[in-house]
């Protein structure tokens, strides 16, 4: 039986089999030990009772110690203590694992989030990164059940590709070339020789590719890892992360920004439904109010602004900012953070952004200066989903291609889109560690990602 099932008070009087891991141990003088056990189903122990009548009572279980694994059998019963239900009385316990407390990392004593960084894969067994799973583990859930239930089709878009979607050109490159003899000699790449016979990239969005299916099945929504090669150390950027990025044919950009909306409330509205003991413990232990801020997003209908309105209020507040606001500069977080949080008091979606700082593909306004693109602002955060209607125009793509320094011939499939059966589409993309980390409110998103990537970093 999993501990999540064994804490509720229906199973009481029930007999079973335990299986987790030893977070303490008390012996008391009244001949039996109290162990709390964990398995990783839920964020609460169970407390089981082991008497001195076991034949291995003092030879195991008074030497059990924190991350000891263990098999325990007996009957759950109504527990007289305060803050849970059961308690387990013991008939056997077996030891399969023992840990060392001289070496074992993870004792009794707090440890920063930084310092568990070191022990990532150790660190699940802690209350806070066991808690940040299973949220995320329910966020994936979500993502796949909303996109399902809304006729949108599951697909995998590839890992490498030859094309950069942002064409920022921070991307890792994917080679079979022996470096080390390419640097000896001096000379020229010569990409015949490598693997794909072109220069190839780990993909930092499955959205162009995304977007052929789209066109041909109506609705999909693509859910995978995504890198970017931007050296960036901030508490906000990850080399490896994971993105889900829905996209639908005849939408228009109207269309996207509701799909955004419903998405994101109900993802949030699951997590506060099936992970209440985590989110209580998020709010309790990490961030005060996260609960709140949360069910307010739920709850308040979306407000709705142009880029250019917001930079009116920005320019026009009385707040002082780091970066200075101007019309055709991108917005920093501290900008999006008073939106949301000073001025609109609620979640906000941007719309109508200058063409200059946004990517090839966002559909030109009739105005020519700016695009059709959405970005969804939440307070305390800022940014969680950016999305746009794409340029189903083949003139007008292929002139904003040129624009970006793109060259056609890279991209003959993907303006093929647009040559043979053309539709209105509209897309988005949301980074899920961004989304984890709005929800459990964990500061550093190297601290909800099970392995994270930065630069100079690459362990496990």
């Amino acid at each position: 039986m999993r501990i999540v099932d064994a804490r509720k008070e229906e199973s009481a009087g029930v007999d079973c089999e335990i299986r987790g891991w030893v977070r303490t141990r008390r012996d008391s003088k009244g001949g039996f030990s109290f162990v709390e056990i964990n398995d990783g189903s839920c964020l609460g122990n169970l407390q089981i009772v082991a008497p001195a009548e076991l034949d291995n009572y003092a030879d195991e279980v008074q030497k059990l110690t924190a991350g000891c694994s263990v098999v325990v059998q007996g009957k759950l019963e109504t527990s007289p203590a305060k803050g849970q239900a059961t308690e387990l009385q013991v008939t056997s316990l077996r030891v399969l694992g023992w840990a060392d407390p001289d070496t074992y990392p993870l004792q009794k004593k707090r440890h920063s989030f930084e310092k568990l960084r070191e022990w990532a894969h150790l660190r699940p067994r802690t209350n806070t990164f066991g808690a940040v799973m299973r949220v995320r583990n329910q966020i994936c859930q979500s993502i796949h059940d909303f996109f399902h239930e809304n006729g949108f089709l599951y697909t995998q878009t590839p890992i490498i590709t030859a094309s950069d979607c942002e064409g920022a050109g921070e991307m890792f490159r994917v080679t079979t070339l022996d470096l080390d003899r390419l640097a000896k000699s001096g000379g020229p790449v010569k990409y015949d020789y490598d693997f794909f016979g072109k220069p190839s990239y780990l993909t930092v969005s499955g959205q162009l590719n995304g977007e052929t299916f789209a066109t041909a099945l109506g609705r999909i929504y693509t859910f995978g890892p995504t890198f970017r090669a931007e050296n960036s150390n901030t508490s906000r950027h990850l080399a490896e992360f994971w993105m889900v990025e829905p996209e639908a044919a005849f939408f228009d950009l109207a269309d996207d920004m509701q799909l955004a909306e419903d998405f994101l409330k109900r993802i949030f509205t699951d997590c506060l439904n099936h992970c209440a003991e985590d989110m209580a413990f998020f709010n309790e232990r990490i961030q005060k109010g996260v609960l709140e801020q949360i069910q307010s997003v739920i709850e308040r209908p979306f407000g709705h602004m142009t880029y250019t309105e917001a930079v009116e209020v920005l320019e026009n507040c009385n707040a002082k900012f780091e970066y200075p606001v101007s019309w055709g500069t991108d917005l920093q977080a501290e900008h999006e953070r008073y939106l949301t949080e000073q001025h609109v008091k609620g979640p906000v979606i941007l719309t109508d952004y200058p063409a200059e700082i946004k990517p090839f593909y966002m559909r030109v306004s009739d105005d020519r200066k700016t695009v059709a693109a959405m970005d969804v602002l939440v307070p305390g955060v800022g940014e969680i989903i950016g999305g746009s209607q794409r340029e189903e125009r083949l003139d007008v793509l292929t002139n904003r291609m040129a624009e970006a320094g793109l060259n056609e011939e890279d991209y003959w499939w993907y303006l093929d889109l647009r040559r043979f059966g053309t539709v209105p589409h509209a897309g988005f993309g949301l980074g899920l560690e961004r989304a984890v980390q709005y929800v459990t409110g964990m500061g550093n998103i190297r601290d909800v990602i099970p392995f994270p990537r930065t630069p100079g970093n690459a362990e496990f």
